[in-house]
């Protein structure tokens, strides 16, 4: 992986994180539509989940992610 991939790939957890932020709930459907119409895959977007939650970011309630942090 370039150092420039990996600075896109911490963009967009970034830009994930931002977004639940500012909304304090966001439908996980809808992140993942919106990021699937860039390219994103399932797995991309499972991990970028899986990166917010072990970092103590958000936390999974039904088909939500929460802001905790």
């Amino acid at each position: 992986m370039s150092n420039s991939e990996l600075k896109a790939g911490l963009a967009i957890v970034r830009a994930v994180a931002d977004t639940v932020r500012e909304l304090g709930r966001a439908p996980r459907g809808v992140l993942y539509s919106a990021l699937m119409a860039k390219g994103c895959t399932l797995a991309n977007y499972e991990q970028i989940e899986g990166i917010l939650v072990r970092a103590g970011l958000v936390r999974l309630e039904s088909e939500c992610l929460v802001w905790i942090a």
